[in-house]
């Protein structure tokens, strides 16, 4: 699949190297550099209708926040730049903003075998759909706005196979954390990864999403699901998507996109996901990640070349070798974010949430002002609320500690994003990662714990 879609974007090569054509362009408030650039050499955007905008990153999610003066000029600035070249924006007060990797599935920008970049690592997301896509650097922003192209050097190919049936509340967060966990933050480094397998069939769209836009926590270049019915359900009828007589074109090529019988891939992984098991982390990056039902591991018992940075991250987490994750107190939850805010998301917390109070405050922060909507029209806002915890607008807020949602030295937070590295939720925050029922059960119990028992007379609304 991998091949099929890489090579039909293939302009010309030298020197080991592809220039692609790039189908989707996604910029967001951090892009000003890149229009700078076109700026000082006096260069118009090559492709306008091909660029989309969105405000994301640094826009405020809390009701009567007021962003900084720094923040307020960056965000007026992709209005000023996508006006300025005639670019599609889904701005501050747009109802379709929100997080660009939940916009552009939702808006059906994105489609199968397209090739889309964005200055943003987890623009892995996109392969969901059984595109090519990955994260550039301000630079290579710069390079796609003015040409539409791409110079980039072939990856290698990985197939994960999840074989077997996921268990009862364990997800594709858990799924993801799990490989990342077995095979190491590099273990995929260098290579472009084609998920396949019963397991993986048998996810939603939500799902693809959350497991492909963690792939590049694991190393990986990118992440790709093969494009089938449940796809083609996802993208039917939206307003970017082919419409009318172009969809039934659009899905006979889609189709042919899948990996053909015999395909050969530089490495094979297979993962058992009945094995798996609701899963958090411990450490400071996303492959320090056990089971909810382990213990923290015990430097000395780990490979010497790892010890040390194992103990530096327990150093970090204020834990103790041997420590049962189950039952660690935690001060804070956050519920958002590119890799955890759909409305499968919200529905999968929200009936771990209801009926219950939470014991810690958190902040509930939707995909998009989309999803926002449909989850107070559902009535999963009301639930959030009643709980005691906040909702919010759309943006990626405590992810990335814009605006004054950050977790305060020394505070754990239970946190549905993508990364734990140390400071990532402001300076000295311990997170830990976890499904979004995994983190409203942390919230109910005020500690990180077993979400199955809580569900056991209730099922999950959704499942990602």
């Amino acid at each position: 699949m991998f091949d099929k879609v890489w090579d039909g974007h293939v302009v010309t090569e030298r020197e080991g190297a592809c220039l692609l054509w790039i189908d989707r362009h996604f910029v967001h408030e951090g892009s000003h550099h890149a229009f700078a650039k076109l700026a000082e050499r006096g260069l118009p955007v090559a492709e306008p209708s091909l660029t989309f905008g969105v405000a994301d990153h640094y826009v405020p999610v809390r009701a009567g926040a007021n962003p900084s003066n720094a923040v307020a000029r960056m965000i007026a600035t992709l209005t000023d730049n996508t006006r300025q070249h005639g670019i599609t924006l889904f701005g501050q007060d747009d109802p379709r903003q929100g997080i660009v990797h939940v916009v552009g599935p939702e808006q059906g920008i994105t489609m199968p075998g397209a090739t889309i970049v964005c200055g943003d690592s987890h623009t892995s997301t996109h392969g969901a759909f059984g595109a090519l896509a990955f994260g550039i650097g301000a630079t290579e922003v710069a390079h796609v706005l003015a040409t539409q192209t791409l110079w980039q050097k072939r990856p290698k190919t990985l197939r994960m196979t999840v074989t077997g049936t996921l268990g009862a509340h364990v997800t594709a967060k858990d799924l993801a954390l799990a490989w990342i966990s077995q095979l190491g933050a590099d273990g995929a480094r260098g290579h472009a990864i084609e998920y396949a397998g019963s397991a993986i069939e048998a996810l939603s769209m939500e799902a693809r999403l959350t497991l492909c836009n963690l792939s590049i926590e694991g190393g990986a270049r990118c992440g790709m699901v093969a494009p089938d019915d449940t796809t083609f359900a996802f993208l039917e009828g939206r307003p970017y998507a082919p419409q009318r007589a172009d969809w039934d074109d659009a899905v006979d090529f889609w189709r042919s996109l899948r990996s053909d019988d015999g395909a050969a891939f530089d490495r094979e992984v297979s993962i058992d996901g009945s094995a798996v098991a609701p899963t958090v982390t411990w450490g400071t990056s996303p492959e320090d990640a056990l089971p909810v039902t382990e213990h923290v591991p015990d430097p000395n018992n780990s490979d010497p070349a790892n010890a040390e940075r194992i103990a530096d991250a327990l150093e970090y987490m204020a834990l103790r070798p041997g420590q049962p994750l189950a039952g660690l107190a935690i001060d804070r939850v956050f519920i958002g974010s590119c890799t955890n805010a759909r409305i499968e998301d919200l529905r999968a917390a929200a009936s771990v949430l209801a009926g219950r109070r939470a014991k810690v405050p958190g902040l509930v922060s939707p995909g998009s002002s989309l999803v926002k909507a449909q989850a107070e029209e559902e009535g999963l806002a009301a639930i959030f609320e009643d709980a005691g915890l906040t909702w919010a607008s759309a943006g990626c807020s405590m992810c990335v500690g814009m605006n004054g949602d950050i977790v305060a030295p020394g505070e754990r937070c239970a946190s549905t994003t993508n990364r734990n590295f140390r400071g990532r939720q402001g300076p000295g925050a311990r997170t830990h990662l976890m499904s979004p029922a995994m983190v409203a059960a942390a919230a109910v119990a005020g500690a990180i714990t077993d979400v199955r028992p809580m569900l056991e007379d209730r099922p999950l609304r959704g499942a990602a």
